[in-house]
């Protein structure tokens, strides 16, 4: 049994999901619902992933998928009482739209699949020389599904030529994987001296680490471990012709 706000936002979403493909902001959420603050929707949320309602996508950007329905959908409910969501925020009945859905769900529905999802694109780096990273959240970018493994992802433009061994060409934008940790060889972003960011070929050297460019135009830079971050993984590229 679920509590009358976290009905209400269940219903929400599925709605969202089936009208637009993809799952609501929390700042919908928020006002669907007439709660003060997000971290009520948080709570709401986890509160129905743990009853098996809901499930996150987490390499996805606002991927939440409807997992069930309530079994009393459509039917006049009793709901357990709600907790501090947000205390002084009124209460309200959903519209629920009464039908057969035995056809849409087998056991588990799934949120209707989509074959491409939004990363979010954190501006140019320069694979020729480090730069400061420039991040952009209002700007994303369309990515197929299958080039995306699991974890959180995002995208960076390329600017130089200091890759263009390993097929990675000025104007091309980079998939990456969000990690700390990188094996030796792997085409990594680095953060050197907590300012800088350059897409290169990471090489540990003992204490050191070297950054390798893939074109001999450039010079490997070799830093003290200390002062070199790995911020993601190279995980795919597209290109527009």
């Amino acid at each position: 049994m679920l509590t009358r706000k976290q009905h209400e936002l269940l219903l929400f979403i599925d709605k969202h999901l089936r009208e637009t493909g993809f799952s609501p902001s929390f700042e919908e959420m928020k006002e669907a619902l007439t709660l003060k603050s997000k971290s009520g929707i948080h709570r709401l949320i986890s509160a129905l992933e743990e009853r098996g309602f809901l499930a996150r996508r987490h390499h996805r950007a606002r991927a939440l998928e409807v997992v069930r329905l309530p079994e009393d959908l459509g039917r006049r409910t009793a709901y357990l009482p709600d907790s501090d969501e947000d205390d002084d925020a009124p209460s309200f009945s959903p519209n629920v739209i009464r039908g057969d859905f035995s056809t849409r769900f087998n056991g588990v529905r799934a949120a209707e699949e989509v074959s491409a999802v939004q990363l979010p694109l954190y501006g140019r780096i320069a694979a020729g020389l480090p730069i400061e990273a420039m991040r952009d959240s209002g700007a994303h970018i369309e990515v197929p599904v299958a080039m995306l493994g699991t974890g959180e992802h995002y995208a960076l433009e390329v600017a130089g030529d200091s890759m263009i061994d390993a097929g990675i060409l000025d104007g091309d934008t980079v998939l990456i994987c969000c990690s700390e940790t990188a094996d030796n060889g792997q085409i990594v972003v680095a953060l050197v001296d907590d300012q800088e960011v350059t897409l290169k070929r990471l090489r540990r050297r003992g204490a050191s680490i070297a950054l390798e460019p893939a074109n001999p135009r450039h010079e490997t830079r070799i830093f003290p471990a200390d002062r070199v971050r790995v911020q993601g993984k190279l995980v795919g590229l597209l290109r527009r012709y």
